[in-house]
């Protein structure tokens, strides 16, 4: 029996989608990621507030990675969305919060810039750098004069490792190794009038 060569590709295809599905399954297993807890839009007064409680689960290699220095960036995702037939959305907000945290070994201190506003804190320890991460209160969003009262809107929350912000040598390997695969997924909310 003769084998053509282009049965070997589907065969190595197969394996490549089975390491990429394994891994995904290790990364959920493993418990490293970030994870919306909570998310709300209040309306107060004529504007609607956004405000929000994340989680995040650092791996091993991240910690190492930032007590040697290396800056790591958050993007939290906000969108406000209207759907339509089917599944067609119109997005009427799409806000990014980017948050940037680094050790400062000299100084024994975490910094946390939180590159939206361009506030700068400084913390001790992890935990604390991170608790401040992890909660948005009170985010002027949209007012409620935009929103039409008889419609459905919902909003959708997401925290996103920016692995291409690591350092050139560190990339490839974030890319393929489940300790730094450390966001969420996106996470459905209603918008309460």
């Amino acid at each position: 029996m003769r084998v053509s060569k282009s049965n070997k590709y589907p065969s190595f295809l197969g394996w490549l989608i089975a390491l990429l599905w394994l891994s995904t399954f290790s990364v959920y297993g493993a418990g490293f990621s970030a994870e919306v807890k909570q998310a709300e839009m209040k309306l107060q007064r004529e504007d609607y507030l956004f405000s929000a409680v994340l989680v995040y689960h650092l791996s091993d290699k991240a910690k190492n990675a930032l007590q040697n220095g290396v800056p790591l960036f958050w993007n939290v995702h906000f969108k406000l969305q209207q759907p339509h037939f089917m599944f067609l959305k119109s997005t009427l907000i799409d806000v990014v919060i980017r948050y940037r945290i680094q050790y400062h070994a000299l100084l024994n201190m975490y910094r946390v810039r939180n590159e939206f506003n361009g506030e700068v804190y400084n913390f001790s320890t992890l935990p604390a750098a991170l608790e401040l991460m992890s909660v948005i209160n009170d985010l002027e969003i949209i007012k409620k004069t935009d929103l039409d009262a008889k419609k459905t809107y919902f909003f959708y929350v997401k925290v996103d490792f920016d692995r291409d912000a690591l350092p050139l040598p560190l990339r490839p390997i974030a890319y393929i190794d489940p300790q730094w695969y450390l966001s969420s997924d996106w996470t459905l909310w209603p918008l309460k009038k």
